[in-house]
C-alpha cells in the first residue's frame, strides 16, 4: 500500500462503488482517491474494473470486494464508519459545511440516474455540492468524488503530501499482488462466487430472449 494512505491513526475515508455505469470511471476515481488519502476503494458486485485514467494509482490503493451492499455496510459498520451518499436530496447537507463526524465511506450515484432507493437505504446521511452557475444540472461522478474527498481530507486534517517542484512526490510502487484489474479475492468472496454460479445455472439460457447486456449484468451482479 502506498504511504499516502497512512494518517497516523486519525480518521479514514473510503469510496464505495456499486452502480457506476461506465467501468472506466473506476480508474479515474482511484486516481482521486489516492490523491486525497482514501484508505480503501470498495467494489460491490463485479470484481473486475477498468484502470484506464488511473495513471498507475491503483497500485497504491487497496481494493476490497463484496457481493452485496448489505455485506459492504456490515464491514464498514464494524470499522466505525458512516456511509455518506453523495446526492442532491432534500435533507442533504452542503459538503463545504463539513458535516462529517468520523470515518466515512462515500457512496456515489450512477452517472445517469443517481443513487437508487436501495443505495439510499444504506446511507447514514447525504451531502451535495453547491453549484453557482446555470449551465449544468449536476457534475460528472469523478469530478464530484474529487470535490467531496478533498473536503473530507481538509476536515480530517490529513497531512499534505510533500512536493517536488510543480508535482507531488509519488511513493514507490508496491509489489503487485493479485490479478491485474481485479479486486483481491478473500475466502468469503470465493465461496460467494461459487454460490452465485450454482444459483445462476440455466439463467443464461432463460435470458437469451433479451437483447440488453446491461440488464443481464444487473441481474447477475446486482445487490
Amino acid at each position: 500500500m502506498g504511504d499516502n494512505q497512512n494518517h497516523g491513526g486519525g480518521f479514514k475515508s473510503y469510496v464505495l462503488i456499486h452502480n457506476i455505469a461506465k467501468r472506466h470511471n473506476v480508474g479515474t476515481l482511484a486516481r482521486s482517491a489516492t490523491a486525497f488519502g482514501v484508505s480503501e476503494l470498495i467494489l460491490v458486485g463485479r470484481r473486475d474494473f477498468n484502470s484506464f485514467g488511473s495513471h498507475g494509482s491503483t497500485s497504491h490503493l487497496p481494493f476490497r470486494h463484496f457481493y452485496s451492499l448489505s455485506d459492504a455496510r456490515a464491514f464498514l459498520k464494524e470499522n466505525d464508519c458512516d456511509i455518506c451518499g453523495v446526492e442532491i436530496t432534500d435533507d442533504a447537507a452542503a459538503v463545504n459545511g463539513h458535516p462529517f463526524k468520523k470515518n466515512t465511506a462515500f457512496l456515489l450515484g450512477n452517472e445517469g440516474s443517481g443513487l437508487s432507493a436501495k443505495e439510499c437505504e444504506v446511507c447514514d446521511y447525504f451531502v451535495y455540492i453547491p453549484q453557482y452557475g446555470c449551465g449544468t444540472a449536476s457534475l460528472n461522478v469523478t469530478v464530484a468524488a474529487s470535490i467531496v474527498l478533498h473536503h473530507f481530507a481538509v476536515w480530517a486534517e490529513f497531512p499534505e503530501r510533500t512536493r517536488d517542484g510543480n508535482k507531488f512526490i509519488v511513493a514507490e510502487r508496491p509489489a503487485h499482488k493479485g490479478g491485474r484489474n481485479f479486486s483481491t479475492e478473500t475466502a468469503e468472496s470465493v465461496t460467494e462466487e461459487r454460490k452465485l454460479k450454482r444459483e445462476s445455472e440455466g439463467f443464461f439460457d432463460k435470458m437469451e430472449e433479451t437483447d440488453s447486456s446491461d440488464n443481464l449484468l444487473d441481474a447477475v451482479f446486482g445487490d
